[in-house]
């Protein structure tokens, strides 16, 4: 068993890499009691080094990024309103391109059933979806494994997509404008999410209405034209009217299953 010392830097280092992090999981992940988790989390907030929250604990002055799996619980419902929307426009048949994130892996979850469809992609939950779907041909994208994003970038991912194309490519972002494209905290995922645009016949970027219009990193991927984005209709009209000034088709799909709109018969 790890000391006291040795477990607080554990609890640390999975509050920095893996997100936030619940009572009842250290607990059973440590084999202490709820009561000693307590004390590790009140010991560490007194340091300075993580935030204590409802039922757990964040880390402080980490990495600004949300892991993958505080992102997979925000917006659950707009984003697998858009997942659906997505995976409809989607053939039999067809090879594809799923960006990591978890707005595209809500859409590969809405797959796992497709026969046959051919699949690549970079991101493990993407992976995970898709492992026992047996109509389902699926490629990884290998490479630098970054550990927030649970997915895979650098320039081994890189050089496997210039031998690649693709019928339809699904991107996701931290945040996307109409001036500047796609927002996210590290350069190699921009770079390989400009890769994968230019790999695919049709481009769709499923992002959540929060994410319209913000910029809160400095690393950016314009898209060239034409491109798709999918959103909920919780979008702002006025950000929303902003990419299709722009020149980006916009399709706002219903939250609770309704049909979506296509940017012509909302400017209708």
């Amino acid at each position: 068993m790890l000391s006291a010392k040795a477990r607080r830097e554990e609890i640390y280092h999975l509050a920095v890499t893996t997100g936030l992090a619940s009572v009842e999981e250290l607990s059973a992940r440590f084999e202490v009691t709820a009561s000693t988790i307590r004390r590790d989390l009140a010991l560490l907030n007194g340091q300075g080094r993580l935030a204590r929250t409802y039922g757990g604990a964040m880390a402080m002055g980490a990495h600004p990024e949300a892991s993958l799996r505080q992102r997979t619980g925000e917006a659950f419902e707009q984003k697998h309103a858009i997942a659906r929307w997505a995976a409809s426009v989607i053939r039999p048949g067809e090879n594809i391109l799923l960006d990591a994130g978890s707005t595209v892996g809500a859409l590969a979850h809405e797959l796992r059933n497709f026969d046959p469809l051919s699949v690549t992609t970079p991101g493990i939950n993407t992976l995970q979806e898709l492992a026992d779907s047996e109509g389902i041909e699926v490629d990884c994208l290998g490479g630098r494994l970054r550990t927030l994003s649970q997915s895979f970038v650098g320039p081994l991912a890189e050089a496997a997509l210039e031998r690649m194309s693709f019928d339809r490519v699904f991107l996701g972002a931290d945040a996307v404008t109409a001036e500047d494209g796609i927002c996210e905290a590290d350069h190699a995922q921009t770079r390989l999410k400009e890769l994968m645009a230019r790999r695919g016949s049709v481009v769709y970027l499923l992002a959540d209405s929060a994410k319209l219009g913000l910029r809160p990193f400095h690393a950016w991927a314009r898209l060239a034209l034409p491109w798709t984005l999918v959103t909920d209709d919780g979008a702002d009209p006025e950000q929303v009217q902003k990419f299709r000034d722009a020149g980006v088709e916009v399709q706002v799909a219903a939250v609770g299953g309704a049909a979506s709109t296509t940017s012509a018969e909302a400017a209708s």
